[in-house]
């Protein structure tokens, strides 16, 4: 018995370093590839500024786009370095999602990952030493994504919701849509179409979970967009209005689905102006 005590306090001993170890708050910290879940997709970068700590530090989730079928979050890396420039006192997670494929992963799959995606970032807040004080971003469907999160599935509010020309209503972006690759989308993804099953597109679009306590919007759309039409904002912007939610459009005129050069770099001002108006 004697024999056992020092062993105790050995192991005892290596067990409180094991529980002292971590991520330094007060170091800048990168990470790749960390799961959020068990299938290989479900994977973010982490990206945590130095001096952080669970009280102060805000944090935002980034979604990529790809019509929920393609796309990677490297796509994403050059508005991870501007955003990073401009907020370098905010953590970033961007994150992956499980992709439609030849039928497998329909939708709700991907709302279901981001929401995971989300929780996990809150779960590790302590560990992490981020507040929960967050904002979602998304391009496309990965805006799309980031607004249903926002209206729809958030347990923690986030502090504003910023949208690249992303779809908000799936039922009227079928019945509107001059590209018949987006209604062939649309029904591959859901398994239907609003004509045979309205509820499932209603579920599935975060016009209709907007109420008067939803978050300031930001939305960013080309007048020339051909996929995801610029109504698909003002439809979203009208109904924030009349919900008398903070919020604004800014349109870039003569330009699709995307831009780059300083379209972008103005898209970047106009998301700084807009949290450092919105977000404390």
């Amino acid at each position: 018995m004697k024999n056992l005590v020092p062993i105790f306090f050995v192991l005892l001993l290596f067990a409180c370093k094991k529980e002292s170890t971590g991520i330094n708050p007060s170091q800048d910290f990168v990470n790749g590839d960390v799961s959020y879940g068990n299938d290989p997709a479900q994977r973010m970068d982490i990206y945590l500024p130095a001096k952080r700590n669970s009280a102060t530090t805000k944090f935002m989730v980034l979604f990529h786009g790809g019509g929920w079928r393609d796309g990677d979050k490297s796509e994403f890396t050059i508005f991870i370095d501007s955003m990073r420039k401009r907020f370098p006192d905010w953590a970033f997670f961007n994150v992956n999602y499980r992709l439609y494929k030849d039928g497998s992963n329909v939708f709700p799959t991907q709302e279901n990952d981001v929401r995971a995606a989300v929780e996990f970032i809150l779960s590790k807040n302590l560990e992490y030493q981020v507040s929960k004080n967050h904002v979602l971003l998304g391009a496309s469907a990965g805006a799309h994504l980031a607004l249903l999160q926002a209206y729809k599935n958030s347990s923690v509010k986030p502090k504003a919701a910023i949208s690249f020309f992303g779809p908000t209503d799936l039922g009227g972006l079928y019945q509107t849509a001059t590209d018949p690759f987006v209604q062939l989308l649309l029904k591959a993804l859901t398994g239907t179409t609003p004509e045979l099953h309205s509820d499932t597109y209603q579920q599935s679009s975060p016009i209709h979970f907007v109420n008067s306590t939803s978050c300031p919007t930001l939305l960013l759309h080309g007048d020339k967009d051909a996929l995801v039409p610029m109504s698909q904002s003002q439809l979203l912007k009208s109904k924030l209005d009349h919900e008398q939610v903070p919020n604004k459009l800014v349109i870039y005129h003569g330009l699709g689905h995307g831009w780059l050069g300083s379209p972008l770099n103005d898209s970047f001002n106009q998301v700084q102006l807009f949290l450092q108006e919105h977000v404390q």
